[in-house]
């Protein structure tokens, strides 16, 4: 008998807290959403306004090493001789390379060529590469 008792009393209790409103939400949102929302698309847009795009060319492979730090102080020497040329360290194991510059044709690497082969007399080569270039 007090089972039923407590059994029904259990019923009761659920039937009377339970949500009488059909369940709608009010979403309030701030106003400074809008605001970084706006200023993303603004900074994505710059960013694609300025982004690089890659084509194939031709890039200068200065060292290929299995010690890192040779490969990048070879890179260190490289900006200081050259600053307008833009290293790239790539690692395939277990060797690290390094080429430089962005070159679209074989006849403008060789002048550089020429150059850094003073450097680094051995070792070095023009490769082709996907290159980065601006658009324009």
């Amino acid at each position: 008998m007090k089972k039923i008792l407590i059994f029904i009393l259990s019923l009761a209790c659920t039937k009377i807290f339970a949500q009488t409103d059909s369940g709608s939400v009010t979403v309030t949102k701030d106003p400074r959403i809008d605001l970084l929302i706006k200023k993303q698309i603004q900074i994505n847009d710059e960013t694609t306004k300025d982004s690089r795009r890659t084509a194939p060319g031709f890039r200068i492979q200065v060292i290929s090493s299995d010690d890192r730090n040779q490969v990048f102080t070879a890179k260190a020497k490289i900006y200081k001789e050259y600053p307008e040329l833009k290293p790239y360290i790539v690692y395939l194991p277990p060797n690290y390379r390094l080429r430089v510059g962005n070159f679209k044709t074989q006849e403008e690497a060789q002048v550089y060529f020429d150059k850094l082969s003073k450097l680094y007399p051995t070792g070095i080569y023009i490769v082709h590469d996907v290159i980065e270039v601006k658009p324009e």
